[in-house]
């Protein structure tokens, strides 16, 4: 057994996956085989997630009974419905908000058992209706926040379109769904990051699906996972609010010592494959709205860090200037992540649940071994 401390578990391999695959080097991401340009360009969210949870792209028929199963669990138990209410009225933070509803999910699922958390068909209803009710969550919360009664969901709109329409109450246009689409399809899955391990290490105890999805949404909370999308959309606002060209501002931020969001990642050295197509995307939304403001800030920031420091952008970098011109509010971009990468979270339960081992790591003790116990007068 190695001693060497790998801090971050950085470098160490736990698992085996057959679901996603990360080319750090060539800035190639792949889900089951397919790229990421081929799956975001040419497969829906469904498709995506039928992939990750059944090992093979749908036939069309399977892909029209699949829809089905997932849009007749969108509605949301009046009971959670209320639970969503309580926490909008109470000014809940959305990422928290999101964590607690999905934790009640179980009270209402007819598979949610710790008797049988390994059942594999079992486990794939319970990761359908999550992944299918936490749009329906996600939306209600943010309309009943802002004074607004919830939408009901419809079934004649796929996944992405149908948040829109739920969001806004009013039927999104093709190119605001497709892109919405995409989007879910490029976070969908992203091999062992954080929140995907800490689902894993909650699965491999034996607890159930419930569980390891809110323990991987507890995990994506954090700014150093899910929260840096928003955090670049505040940075480009706050320069748009300034009297200073987005390069004059990074330059004086980094002087501050600031941290410019949207660049470097563990696992990419070259420009993230998502961040390349969420950067088109944009760049068409602007042009569409005769406002590319935010698409210039963002590539006017780009090239600065990338030649002054070496950094490429991530997915979060684009993925805030794209969400923000669909008029989606800043502080639900992290649900949004946790509405898409649901479908990964789950598809890796399933594969830890198949070969089952407790994660159980090591820590190096490092505190004192020679301590005497003083009578409590004497401390």
């Amino acid at each position: 057994m190695s001693d060497d401390l790998k801090r971050g578990l950085e470098g160490v391999l736990v698992a085996e996956s057959e679901l996603s695959h990360i080319d750090g080097d060539a800035g190639k991401l792949v889900y089951r085989g397919y790229t990421i340009e081929d799956l975001a360009r040419n497969a829906s969210y469904e498709e995506v997630v039928y992939l990750l949870w059944h090992g093979e792209l749908p036939s069309r028929s399977e892909l029209e009974t699949f829809e089905e199963q997932m849009t007749a669990e969108r509605t949301l138990d009046e009971d959670v419905l209320d639970q969503v209410r309580t926490l909008a009225d109470a000014d809940e933070v959305p990422m928290a908000a999101l964590r607690s509803v999905v934790s009640s999910l179980s009270a209402h699922d007819d598979d949610a058992t710790f008797e049988d958390v390994a059942d594999e068909e079992a486990n794939v209803r319970k990761a359908r209706r999550i992944t299918s009710k936490i749009p329906t969550a996600l939306a209600a919360f943010n309309r009943l926040r802002n004074g607004e009664e919830p939408v009901e969901p419809r079934e004649d709109l796929g996944h992405a379109a149908n948040f829109l329409y739920m969001l806004n109450d009013e039927e999104p246009d093709e190119v605001l769904a497709e892109t919405f689409d995409m989007a879910l399809v490029l976070h969908a899955d992203h091999g062992l990051n954080a929140s995907t391990f800490s689902a894993m290490v909650t699965a491999s105890t034996l607890s159930d699906m419930h569980s390891a999805v809110t323990s991987a949404i507890g995990t994506l909370a954090g700014s150093l996972h899910g929260g840096a999308n928003a955090n670049v959309m505040k940075m480009l606002k706050e320069i748009d609010e300034s009297d200073k060209n987005p390069t004059k501002w990074v330059t004086d931020a980094l002087e501050e010592g600031r941290r410019v969001p949207g660049f470097g990642h563990r696992v990419y050295n070259v420009k993230d494959p998502r961040a390349k197509i969420l950067g088109e995307k944009s760049e068409e939304l602007g042009e569409a709205a005769g406002d590319m403001k935010w698409y210039d800030y963002s590539v006017a920031i780009e090239e600065y860090i990338t030649e002054e420091k070496g950094l490429a952008p991530n997915v979060d970098f684009y993925s805030a200037s794209t969400y923000y011109q669909m008029g989606i509010p800043v502080d639900i971009y992290t649900p949004i992540f946790a509405m898409s990468r649901v479908a990964g979270w789950t598809a890796h339960v399933l594969e830890q649940y198949e070969d089952n081992r407790l994660i159980r790591p090591r820590a190096r003790y490092v505190g004192p071994t020679d301590q005497t116990f003083p009578d409590i007068d004497e401390r």
